[in-house]
């Protein structure tokens, strides 16, 4: 457990107004350089399970510790988003500046970095998600799959441990979508860093390390993508992990928790 970057224990959260609980006991761990999936439908609570990841939500009940730090802890706020830096579904609400150049130096400001070292750390961000060639271009000219880059890029300046993408790829074209998961699971493929990718596209969690399966605010399954196939109910019935749909293994998890009449 000693190299979990993000970790949640028993974690639940609910909404003010709200009856019921959007993150329900979860108890989660990501370890250094893999990239796992968080995948449910809408709804299922997976994003509220991001912002509480990023320390943007406070857990109702339970911790969240960010490179060890607990998200509880006020005077380190800045500290857990610097680690574990997080991007949204639409770019056109993270993109803050006119120029490429200066929304990229616009988190790096807000953390305290000497205006001698940013050049270099924006020219080496924009680089990793090669759109170096952009830097001076406005970033309302840029198609939704290169502002998602530049939102990624802005949070690589900041040399974070974690990138947590909160269904980033949601409001993009195929091609869009491609890009920006191709350039993250680069990064995560060459350089290390830790990547949790929360999604509802089946085809994305299926090329991740590892899927984290939630339904109603709970994981309710957690393995490699064969694992999950292999272990699904039914699955040995229907041949096995080769002849079952990752989708298909979602429902069947799925219905196996609604047999048992209650929540993840």
């Amino acid at each position: 457990m000693e190299d979990l970057i993000l970790r949640a224990d028993n974690v639940s959260y609910a909404y003010e107004d709200s009856e019921g609980m959007a993150v329900r006991g979860v108890t989660l761990g990501f370890r250094a350089g893999e990239m796992t999936a968080v995948l449910g439908h809408n709804g299922s609570g997976k994003s509220t399970l991001a912002k509480l990841l990023n320390g943007l939500y406070i857990p109702t009940e339970g911790h969240v510790t960010v490179c060890g730090i607990d998200t509880q802890e006020d005077e380190h706020t800045w500290d857990i988003r610097r680690s574990a830096g997080m991007v949204f579904q639409n770019p056109d609400n993270q993109l803050v500046a006119s120029i490429v150049r200066d929304d990229v130096a616009f988190g790096l400001e807000n953390i305290g970095v000497p205006s001698a070292q940013m050049p270099a750390r924006i020219e080496t961000a924009l680089r990793q998600v090669e759109m170096l060639p952009f830097i001076d271009r406005a970033p309302h000219t840029l198609s939704g799959g290169q502002k998602q880059r530049i939102a990624i890029a802005g949070i690589l300046a900041m040399q974070p441990k974690a990138l947590i993408l909160d269904e980033s790829t949601a409001m993009l074209d195929p091609r869009g979508r491609r890009e920006v998961f191709d350039t993250v699971s680069r990064l995560n493929r060459e350089q290390g860093i830790t990547v949790v990718w929360i999604t509802h596209f089946m085809e994305e969690a299926e090329y991740c390390d590892e899927i984290a399966l939630v339904f109603q605010g709970g994981i309710i399954a957690r393995g490699t993508p064969d694992e999950l196939k292999g272990k699904a109910p039914g699955a040995a019935k229907n041949g096995g992990a080769a002849d079952m749909t990752l989708e298909e293994a979602f429902i069947a998890y799925i219905e196996e928790v609604q047999r048992k009449g209650g929540h993840a």
